[in-house]
């Protein structure tokens, strides 16, 4: 296998594998919200969006390794009709011409996006208003490794094409 490639699968291994147990705050936050605002009926003025916000974080560094490994929704009917060979040319092809020029221009553009956001030291608008500007910058993160991941699938469909009689 590739190094490059290696070493971009073992990093969203590892970010998915820490990643997910985001949900463990997420469950208490939710808990605690709920018992607070059902038994005491005094709701936080945070919980809503410390939610929405761990969800958020767990949702975008998942990116990378829910397409390491084939999660993502995807239309395979043409794909699933043809053989070994032609498929990897078109996973080659559809790579080059849409996955990586779109993903790579979000990935642009959610940085940008957190620089101004840092750049403001922007808050959000509501009575708690938590920072923004790290959430934003973990929504960049987590699209610079599902770009990183697009980049090593497509090096991994290359090396297949020459080390395989397909």
């Amino acid at each position: 296998m590739n190094p490059l490639a290696h070493g971009i699968n073992r990093l969203n291994d590892f970010t998915g594998a820490i990643t997910s147990y985001l949900v463990l705050p997420l469950i208490f936050v939710v808990v605690y919200e709920v018992f607070m605002r059902y038994v005491f009926n005094t709701p936080t003025s945070w919980g809503f969006e410390a939610t929405t916000f761990i969800y958020g974080i767990h949702f975008v560094l998942g990116f990378g390794y829910t397409l390491k490994h084939n999660g993502h929704v995807a239309i395979d009917v043409f794909e699933a009709r043809l053989k070994p060979r032609p498929r990897t040319i078109l996973r080659i092809l559809v790579s080059l011409i849409f996955f990586l020029p779109t993903i790579g221009l979000l990935t642009l553009y959610t940085i940008v996006y957190a620089l101004d956001s840092w750049k403001i030291w922007e808050h959000a608008s509501t009575s708690w208003a938590p920072p923004l500007y790290p959430f934003k910058t973990i929504m960049a993160v987590g699209f610079v490794l599902l770009f990183l991941q697009g980049v090593a699938k497509l090096i991994e469909d290359i090396t297949s094409l020459g080390h395989n009689d397909h």
